[in-house]
């Protein structure tokens, strides 16, 4: 696995920069994708060889000044920008911002109540080992007859490398495999040491297919969009999810779905049982 998600970091934001979007010409001879190292330098204000060290790995305590420009020239988000923050601080030895702390698999009541009062929607509470806590019956009728609730604490990211059912489940398998890679190495990542074991875990079961996401993808999953699934009683669904960060001190997260077009909401209505319209397409 790579321990440099700084510099893998910077370059792939550097290579997804359209030369258009910061006012260079492409040019027909353009072999690089996205900006060229030496055109980052010069917009972030910095040499091209310290571009070249910091995605190298060679350098990997840039100031927080250098991070800013950086991150103006890349026209970071700011979600990507915290990200980027975060990664460099974890390069220095020994920092996890996590402290070590296990993995957290207590549901407060207040969150409880809110997923309650989610019904029929499905929806879904995880941890940062994609371990499944708590969802609604909504999410149940929608998950488990793929086999995804199998087990004592079902991992979503397990599912998705492991079990053959994932893949006739997914049409996108790809697309989500991807993500669940993003979401294992976004915050602490590699730091986290129950992290890494799941990650040391899933490359030896699963080989390339894994550990090749670790090595290319930055660690930041989409927190909404569109999935497909195969579900075997009412066929394929379109769904609209949202993902909502709990605070810091939960590390958890809430994912939450939504018919994304008229046949998914028709489809969620004769799974829940209710009547029409009681899920709304988004």
């Amino acid at each position: 696995m790579s321990d440099n998600e700084l510099g893998l970091f910077l370059r792939l934001r550097r290579e997804a920069v359209k030369p258009s979007e910061v006012g260079l010409p492409a040019g027909p001879r353009r072999r690089t994708p996205g900006l060229r190292r030496a055109e980052l330098a010069t917009l972030a204000g910095v040499s091209v060889e310290y571009v070249t060290r910091l995605e190298q790995g060679r350098d990997r305590r840039p100031s927080a000044e250098v991070l800013s420009a950086l991150a103006d020239a890349l026209r970071l988000t700011v979600g990507e920008r915290v990200h980027l923050h975060r990664l460099a601080k974890g390069a220095e030895g020994g920092f996890s911002c996590t402290g070590g702390a296990m993995p957290n698999r207590v549901v407060r009541p207040t969150v409880q109540a809110l997923l309650d009062r989610l019904e029929p929607a499905p929806a879904v509470l995880l941890n940062r080992l994609s371990e499944i806590l708590a969802c609604t019956a909504g999410y149940r009728r929608l998950a488990g007859p793929i086999g995804l609730l199998d087990g004592t604490w079902p991992s979503l990211a397990r599912f998705v490398f492991t079990d053959p059912r994932a893949r006739a489940a997914y049409p996108d398998w790809e697309r989500v495999a991807d993500e669940q890679v993003a979401a294992l190495k976004q915050g602490p990542g590699l730091s986290d040491p129950h992290v890494a074991s799941l990650m040391d875990e899933l490359t030896i079961s699963c080989g390339a297919e894994f550990a090749g996401r670790v090595e290319t993808l930055p660690g930041l999953p989409r927190p909404s969009g569109v999935m497909r699934l195969l579900h075997p009683e009412v066929g394929e669904l379109r769904l609209a999810y949202e993902m909502l960060e709990l605070p810091a001190d939960d590390d958890q997260c809430l994912v939450v779905h939504l018919p994304a077009d008229e046949a998914s909401h028709i489809a969620l209505d004769r799974l829940t049982g209710r009547h029409p319209g009681a899920l709304r397409a988004v």
